[in-house]
């Protein structure tokens, strides 16, 4: 009896066992069938290679030969390629290395303070005579500072390269006091002017550079426009930039846009006005700016009047870089992402880039605003910040091969 009972559990045993494995066979089977489908769809769809579209020949064959990243394949962190999760999980995944910076505190002719923190590198092996250390001076993107992820990554690639970065904090941003009732805005580059001038004034024997995210990018992109000829920097490279303040506007007031990103980069714009509150209130009608809803409302209430613009649309076009490629004259690379809802794509300027040797455009299929997040786990570097690298440093080691780009 007791071995016919034994028989009977080993018996139930098998069966269990047999229906076990047909059964995690059949998991196994829909999980790697799903894998499959989703490798197959990444590799065709998602990971491709980049668009460089370049006004002149010279130009693009420079990129071509220095910057290997214009020719590879973009392979976006395959658990997260999606624009707006790329944009919004870049500050929390990537490292923020640590950076010692030096402050300087410089005076603008309104009387006003502009902070300036600089990575001197005077641990340099490849340029130890500091008088002639290659330099680049970062601008970061809307209410942004020099403690942005992204631009500790740049400062991080600088010093492996051996390079010295300043970056340009706006008014009000980084803790500092303001003295007069004045920020910042894409459009007005006097600042900008002032901390060149600066920069190249106390380092006059180094090379510099200039590279600009977002917001720093446009102000960049439209300080080039204006000065024209007068530019001494070596190059420029731009990241997400947004080309045309109107579509760009447009696109984040959409309902998903509007409540992912607008609301949160209004609060923060505000947040930064209030800060300021003792001395912006003196000119400016405050408690109506505090109640604006998107960037459009913030900048009809606030930026546009303290930049004296008839209108917000004036302010608007102004500060579209679009309308200035034309005029700039320094080797500029710029990176932007198809699906960049921050700068949606069918405003970038690509006619007006063909039309100037001076400039190309790089365009990836996909990485967001500020994403580009690459590998698995994009902790350390992204795309982006390969592209910074082989542009800094193609121009600073080859640069007198863009000396004449007509």
């Amino acid at each position: 009896h007791q071995s016919q009972q034994n028989l009977d559990l080993s018996h139930d045993f098998k069966n269990q066992v047999k229906v076990g494995l047909f059964g995690s066979g059949v998991g196994l089977s829909v999980v790697l069938g799903f894998s499959a489908a989703y490798a197959c769809y990444y590799l065709i769809s998602v990971a491709k290679k980049p668009i460089l579209i370049a006004g002149g020949k010279k130009f693009h064959q420079f990129l071509r030969g220095k910057c290997p990243v214009v020719s590879e394949t973009y392979y976006p962190t395959f658990w997260c390629w999606e624009s707006r999760v790329q944009t919004l999980l870049r500050p929390f995944v990537t490292a923020k290395p640590w950076v010692n910076y030096r402050n300087e505190l410089i005076t603008a002719p309104d009387g006003g303070q502009i902070s300036l923190d600089w990575f001197d590198n005077d641990e340099s092996a490849s340029h130890p005579d500091q008088s002639t250390r290659p330099t680049v001076l970062l601008l970061p993107g809307l209410t942004g500072t020099s403690r942005e992820s992204y631009i500790l990554h740049m400062v991080q690639q600088s010093r492996d390269l051996g390079y010295r970065c300043v970056v340009f904090n706006n008014r009000g941003v980084s803790g500092e006091k303001l003295l007069t009732p004045r920020t910042y805005c894409a459009a007005n580059t006097e600042d900008l002017e002032v901390v060149i001038e600066h920069v190249q004034r106390t380092i006059d024997k180094a090379p510099l550079m200039a590279a600009g995210v977002s917001m720093g990018g446009m102000m960049l992109a439209n300080y080039l426009g204006r000065k024209g000829s007068e530019v001494r920097l070596k190059g420029v490279v731009v990241f997400s930039a947004g080309w045309d303040v109107f579509e760009c506007t447009a696109s984040l007031e959409k309902p998903l846009d509007r409540f992912l990103f607008n609301s949160y980069l209004t609060s923060c714009l505000q947040a930064s006005v209030d800060r300021h509150r003792t001395i912006l209130e003196k000119k400016y009608d405050i408690d109506h700016v505090m109640k604006a809803k998107t960037i459009r409302e913030f900048d009809e209430r606030f930026t546009s009047v303290m930049f004296g613009y008839p209108s917000n649309d004036d302010y608007y076009r102004d500060a579209s870089p679009i309308h200035k490629i034309k005029s700039v004259q320094v080797p500029m690379l710029c990176l932007n992402a198809a699906d960049d809802v921050f700068s949606p794509n069918h405003a970038f300027p690509v006619e007006a880039v063909k039309q100037n040797p001076n400039v190309a455009l790089l365009i990836t299929c996909h990485g967001g605003h500020i994403g580009f997040l690459e590998g698995l786990w994009p902790r350390q570097s992204t795309y982006m910040d390969r592209v910074f690298r082989q542009f800094t440093k193609a121009v600073f080691e080859n640069g007198s091969s863009l000396d004449d780009l007509h």
